[in-house]
């Protein structure tokens, strides 16, 4: 099939986009790698009169290291996530996550924020943005915000972004001495949408003790979800604490409150006992990593 008709826009400013966007409404897209919305598009899964093509916006591309905090531009693809050193060492969630993303066709064109802003929960990058408390850079004609992930995602490719608004960057904390990260799912095939995944990072104090601890479920619901009773029974614990029954006993709880939906890929009891045994070994990672500092 093809799309059905659409007036093609093609910016080169943020201000000119969201001016579009302002402009069309609910009748406009913003097109940034396409790997989504254009098969959507393709099959008449959904229609828009006007297509804004972000791939001449020379800014959104950016990234940048100031202080404790790492900007991602929207428009950041993912294959330079996989691969760029930098990354893999202030946000290195972001760059482990990425190679589970499709396969390398897909993140040769995808970006970072047509990810986020498509808001699909079973994919990984925004359970990441969750679990690290990144914040979103927001733009529209009448002006900027910055959301945290957590009011980010409010359901099922739904977010918090209005119709004359662009999502221009992310910010990731930087990663420092004695932390620790892990991102575990299983998929029916690699490149597959995850059935379930936690990712998971950690932190220790100087006595080899937890004292930050952040666990985020994807493909468990309409949105990524933190495991905040888990993340709570986590602090103060120390490695020697994590035999096989205390990683039972925290993947019990990260799914305990959970009510995973059923498809035709997996039971949403599959997903919960999955779930569990997947943030048992996250947590199990993310500690090693984090007591070697």
């Amino acid at each position: 099939m093809k799309p059905a008709p659409f007036e093609y826009h093609a910016p080169t400013t943020v201000d000119e986009a969201t001016a579009l966007l302002a402009e069309h409404g609910d009748e406009a897209k913003p097109l940034a790698g396409g790997q989504s919305l254009v098969p959507l598009l393709a099959l008449r899964l959904t229609r828009f009169a006007h297509l804004i093509d972000l791939n001449d916006v020379a800014s959104l591309s950016s990234m940048s290291h100031q202080g404790d905090a790492f900007t991602v531009g929207a428009m950041v693809r993912q294959d330079h996530v996989e691969h760029q050193a930098e990354i893999a060492t202030a946000v290195p969630l972001l760059a482990r996550a990425t190679p589970l993303i499709g396969h390398f066709q897909i993140r040769s064109r995808g970006t970072v924020g047509g990810s986020l802003a498509h808001a699909d929960p079973a994919s990984e990058y925004p359970a990441v943005a969750l679990a690290l408390d990144a914040v979103f850079d927001i733009k529209g004609k009448n002006g900027s915000r910055s959301v945290a992930a957590r009011d980010f995602f409010l359901g099922t490719w739904t977010t918090c972004l209005e119709a004359d608004e662009l999502l221009v960057a992310i910010r990731f904390p930087v990663a420092d001495s004695r932390r620790g990260f892990s991102i575990e799912e299983a998929a029916r095939r690699h490149g597959d949408f995850a059935m379930v995944g936690c990712a998971c990072a950690l932190g220790v104090d100087s006595s080899g003790a937890i004292d930050r601890a952040s666990l985020a479920m994807f493909g468990v619901g309409a949105t990524p979800m933190r495991a905040g009773a888990a993340e709570r029974a986590l602090l103060g614990q120390r490695n020697g604490d994590f035999r096989p029954e205390g990683l039972v006993e925290i993947g019990q709880l990260a799914v305990r409150d959970l009510d995973p939906p059923s498809d035709v890929h997996a039971t949403g009891a599959y997903r919960r006992s999955a779930g569990a045994v997947l943030v048992g070994r996250a947590v199990a990672n993310a500690m090693t990593e984090a007591i070697r500092g």
